[in-house]
């Protein structure tokens, strides 16, 4: 059982009307409600009264280093079995996380801990890790993003990845870690024995200096499924040494975000290897980044390829333009892995939509999800779309945000959504303008459509 509250602010009446069921729930939430420091005592009780309890997350409340004092203090109740721990943007300090060491000592079910949006620091960060390298300690998976972290914490979260066998996700992106840091964090991976999954250090001011040594983990680490790195600017050059560790035949990442890391299409050349060559590659991230129409042959290309199994593309934002569309029209024809494409943020304009519905109108396709929001689409551009809509039977979710059709071509493609034959479940029209009599037709189709959802 569990109880979720999100975004309600909890009056004093509420609040106790709440205090028996937190102490009776498996699951508790209670996201941004309201709660300071103090309500923690009730909540530090409820931890020792509710043996139950296995998650409990409290992130965006103001509870600060009191409140969060008073509520690890109920980790030291020996009824307490809590495995998941979350208080993302509570509101700690370095100044309260010196009750870390023994609340983590005290419980050695807690398996997951969620610090991220808290100022710790370095100091705190050391703190942190005192308690995470006590052997009563079996965390798996800690989150310490946006928490105002430099190079000096990586040395002490290394020897935690070289104490801890059984570490399984480190979550830092967005700390200022340097390539200084994560040389010291790749040190200590290699040095250790844990299996970890994911690793995300998605803005952490990397350059290509920390591609080599990235690569060599994903290499040497047979476990690692995720590797996010986007928002750092490793170039094409840091692509060219990151990926002879992706082609390792040890390797087996399944998720690599390079979002935003300044590559162009030479550097799209090298990822494209690493997609004909890695059937156990499932997601990619290219968002953001200027491979032009040129990457967009080269990643079509390589998704015809027989040993690419990859399941979803995000390249939004690319510096796409109708002439890659035939590209892209061929491959999804044919592809049948391809569930899900991002091309959002793309000058396609309705002359490319039009190429890419003749591709999906092909028998046999499987793409489930396609984004085209901001894509320069006019009412012709809906007319196609709303063709494919009823020749297609895989396409499941639709997004056509900021674009530029009218209550024309809405119409027509609530006209086709209307149609039993149209497997669409959810079309995303956000920045999207519409008549009154036009929402009103949509909120009936709604209605008439249990499975359909318009989201606008």
């Amino acid at each position: 059982m569990s109880l979720d509250i999100h975004f309600e602010q909890l009056s004093d009446a509420r609040w106790t009307e709440l205090l028996p069921l937190i102490q009776q729930h498996q699951v508790v939430r209670l996201i941004d409600c309201g709660i300071t420091e103090g309500r923690c005592k009730d909540i530090s009780s409820a931890l020792g009264d509710n043996p139950t309890l296995t998650e409990l997350n409290l992130c965006n409340n103001e509870l600060g280093d009191a409140g969060m004092r008073l509520l690890l203090q109920g980790l030291h109740s020996p009824t307490c079995k809590i495995q998941k721990l979350s208080v993302q943007n509570c509101g700690l300090t370095e100044a309260g996380c010196g009750v870390l060491p023994g609340a983590l000592r005290s419980v050695p079910t807690l398996r997951e801990l969620y610090l991220s949006n808290n100022p710790l620091g370095d100091a705190g960060l050391q703190l942190l890790c005192d308690g995470l390298l006590d052997p009563q300690c079996h965390i798996e998976r800690l989150q310490v993003e946006y928490c105002n972290l430099t190079a000096a914490s990586c040395e002490p979260l290394a020897a935690v990845l070289r104490a801890k066998r059984e570490f399984k996700e480190l979550m830092v992106s967005n700390n200022d870690l340097g390539d200084a840091g994560v040389r010291a964090l790749c040190r200590g991976l290699a040095d250790s024995a844990s299996p970890l999954e994911s690793l995300r250090l998605e803005g952490c001011n990397l350059t290509l200096a920390s591609c080599q040594d990235l690569g060599s983990i994903v290499a040497s680490k047979a476990s690692l499924c995720t590797l996010e790195l986007g928002d750092n600017k490793l170039g094409d050059a840091g692509i060219a040494k990151l990926c002879p560790g992706l082609l390792s035949p040890s390797s087996q990442l399944r998720t690599l975000w390079l979002w935003e890391c300044d590559i162009t299409a030479s550097g799209c050349r090298d990822l494209c290897r690493v997609l004909k060559a890695k059937g156990s590659l499932k997601e990619l991230s290219v968002a953001g980044n200027a491979v032009g129409d040129e990457g967009a042959q080269l990643l079509c290309e390589s998704l015809l390829a027989p040993s690419c199994h990859l399941e979803s593309l995000w390249a939004k934002s690319c510096g796409f333009t109708a002439a890659c569309c035939q590209h892209f029209s061929a491959m999804l024809a044919r592809n049948t892995r391809l569930l899900e494409l991002q091309l959002s943020g793309n000058s396609l304009g309705d002359a490319g939509v039009q190429q890419l519905c003749q591709g999906l109108g092909q028998p046999g396709t499987v793409l489930r999800v396609l984004c085209l929001g901001d894509c320069e689409v006019t009412n012709n551009g809906c007319s196609s779309l709303a063709s494919l809509l009823l020749a297609n039977h895989s396409l499941c979710e639709l997004d056509l945000s900021n674009n530029c059709m009218s209550d024309m071509g809405v119409l027509q493609l609530a006209e086709s959504l209307q149609q039993p034959g149209c497997m669409l479940e959810k079309l995303v029209l956000f920045d999207t303008y519409w008549m009154e009599d036009t929402d009103n037709r949509l909120r009936a189709l709604e209605e008439s459509k249990p499975s359909l959802k318009i989201i606008s």
